[in-house]
């Protein structure tokens, strides 16, 4: 029995659930739906963003509308034209089985009188972003005075945007006798002044704890120099291949300049920020969905809105001014139960702000240190391994093989090997040998490091693809190995091998146990790897996860020629590669290739 049907929900609306795979309520709309459908109340719903609160409201809106009365029954206001065009397209969906309901979403960048047409033809639930709605009242286009519901939804976002006086403006024009429902995942005081002012007794659901962090993201943060922030942004965007995050900066300037140099120097990345025309903006955000871009470096209030399925990570860059905002950026990732990684990237003199947030979010920091250049080409080389492992031939290559074995028919199984993987990865290997430790010591820290002879690091070939994150992975080679908590540490997982560390006297019996076992029909397959998962200044971390892990550079030029297009720049155009990126393909362009040879000339 589908778990929605228990919440009181109709058939046409259980209908659609079905249809859209939907079995299981979250947590929020466990708690709301039954009670928004039981009595015309007002509500504060307190919950990170991406727990699923457009169904939480939608589904008991939809079903007390009345299709048949074609007046404006409802009002949604949300931050962004994004989230607007988002929640519309989910009402949409859920109402598809309800004859006669029309749901128009109303946005700036769009043409108000289109909009207005719209509203005129029947529009029993309007979804608006703040300041549009405000224009459409004040020149008469839309009439709001006898709606029965007004929906506020991500309103901490709202009034951090300064959308506060419009809120208010549209409230006094609604009927005091409305249902109000507040939806936020903070409790910022604007937003408590609001439901003081324009509700009556409101009922509190709160998911999690007021203001506090979801469960489903850890945070890091890694302590650089100030000169190497941007170098730390690479290297750990190189230490994990599968990267896809937004990156946050806290100007439009610093957002564009990071950018381009991601760009300039081989990564798939693109600028979000408010300078951008909407076309322009589409573009970036369509080729973001599409994983054509795996860094999308934004501002705050350019990124208010982004509903993106399986974001990996969110890296600040910089922090935010307000530490609440904080939150809002880390709720990027971690959505729909998946776990998800928020990064910091700091200074020495910015790590009182850790503390601050660690208040806010109810979450502990976990203090890492940069990955150093040999653990990135090792973490490198393995992924590139598996890749080769698990590629799908296509059998159209048959026709030339017979000229491709004359071409090696002299090289051993072993020298093929050798040099297939070099050519990928020996860039990686130039690149990275001649590079420094990025680690920036905490003053006052006592040293207490895991050295090469005290530990030993180990390959495995299991990884998140088999179900495992790194808290998982511990347990189960600790529960395997019969081993204590703190013998295994610097757990790194990969999606298709990990890294983990014993004492070196463990070495012995961890090699024997696990590469006698099987996992799921698989053989386990456990090798000590050349390093030891530390570096200079690298500190022991007993909680588990490498201290050098962070997450990693997109896919190789190769595959990113069969299967991605282009990146987009702040101008919405296709990028050529840089010539300082360890990995580089042809630039996909003839600007970016005459830009590339005129470079070559010169160096």
């Amino acid at each position: 029995m589908n778990k929605f049907e228990q919440l009181g929900l109709n058939e046409s609306l259980l209908k659609a659930i079905s249809d859209l795979g939907f079995e299981t309520p979250s947590e929020v709309q466990e708690k709301a739906i039954p009670l928004l459908l039981e009595k015309d109340t007002d509500i504060v719903a307190l919950a990170q963003t991406g727990t699923g609160k457009t169904a939480a409201f939608g589904f008991p809106l939809i079903q007390k509308i009345n299709p048949e009365n074609r007046n404006t029954q409802a009002l949604i206001l949300s931050p962004t034209r994004e989230l607007c065009l988002q929640i519309t397209n989910e009402i949409k969906n859920y109402s598809k089985y309800v004859k006669g309901l029309h749901t128009v979403a109303v946005y700036g960048g769009a043409s108000i009188t289109e909009q207005a047409k719209d509203v005129r033809r029947g529009a029993q639930i309007i979804v608006a972003t703040p300041g549009r709605m405000q224009d459409m009242i004040n020149r008469g286009f839309v009439d709001i005075s006898a709606i029965d519901f007004c929906i506020l939804d991500e309103a901490d976002e709202m009034l951090n945007m300064g959308f506060y006086d419009d809120i208010v403006a549209i409230l006094s024009t609604s009927p005091d006798e409305k249902s109000t429902w507040l939806f936020s995942a903070t409790m910022p005081q604007e937003v408590a002044r609001i439901a003081r002012e324009f509700m009556r007794k409101p009922l509190e659901i709160t998911v999690g704890h007021k203001n506090s962090g979801s469960s489903t993201v850890s945070h890091e943060y890694y302590l650089v120099n100030a000169r190497d922030r941007y170098e730390a942004l690479k290297r750990l965007a190189d230490a994990n291949p599968d990267i896809f995050s937004v990156v946050f900066c806290r100007t439009k300037r610093d957002t564009q300049a990071i950018a381009e140099k991601l760009i300039e120097d081989g990564y798939n990345a693109a600028a979000l920020h408010g300078d951008l025309s909407q076309a322009q903006r589409d573009a970036v955000m369509k080729s973001f969905r599409n994983r054509q871009i795996q860094m999308l470096v934004a501002t705050d209030v350019a990124a208010r809105g982004i509903d993106v399925d399986n974001i990996t990570h969110v890296i600040n860059y910089q922090l935010p001014d307000e530490v609440e905002t904080y939150n809002h950026r880390s709720g990027r990732t971690g959505r729909a139960g998946k776990l998800g990684t928020s990064i910091v990237i700091i200074t020495k003199s910015e790590l009182r702000k850790i503390s601050a947030i660690e208040r806010i979010i109810k979450q502990k920091f976990e203090e890492k240190t940069i990955p150093s250049g040999i653990e990135i080409c090792e973490i490198q080389l393995f992924h590139l391994a598996n890749r080769i492992k698990d590629v799908e031939v296509d059998h159209e290559i048959d026709a030339y093989l017979p000229a491709i074995y004359e071409v090696m028919k002299d090289l051993t199984k072993e020298e093929l090997i050798k040099k297939m993987v070099s050519v990928e990865f020996n860039r990686f290997l130039n690149y990275y040998k001649k590079n420094k430790d990025l680690s920036a010591q905490k003053a006052g820290d006592k040293k207490d490091f895991v050295s090469g002879d005290g530990a030993v690091r180990y390959f495995v070939n299991i990884g998140s693809r088999d179900n495992f994150d790194w808290m998982s992975l511990k347990d189960f080679l600790r529960d395997t190995l019969g081993l204590g908590r703190d013998d295994i540490f610097k757990v790194d997982v990969k999606e298709g091998f990990s890294f983990f560390n014993t004492y070196a006297d463990h070495a012995e019996m961890v090699l024997d146990t696990l590469n006698s076992l099987h996992l799921e029909g698989r053989r386990i397959n456990v090798e000590v790897s050349k390093n030891d998962g530390s570096s200079n200044n690298r500190r022991r971390d007993h909680n588990g996860r490498n201290s050098g892990s962070g997450f990693g550079r997109n896919e190789r030029s190769s595959e990113r020629a069969g299967r991605r297009g282009d990146s987009f720049s702040s101008k919405g155009q296709s990028s050529g590669r840089g010539d300082r990126a360890p990995r580089r393909s042809e630039p996909k362009n003839d600007a970016a290739r005459g830009a590339r040879e005129r470079r070559l000339r010169r160096g």
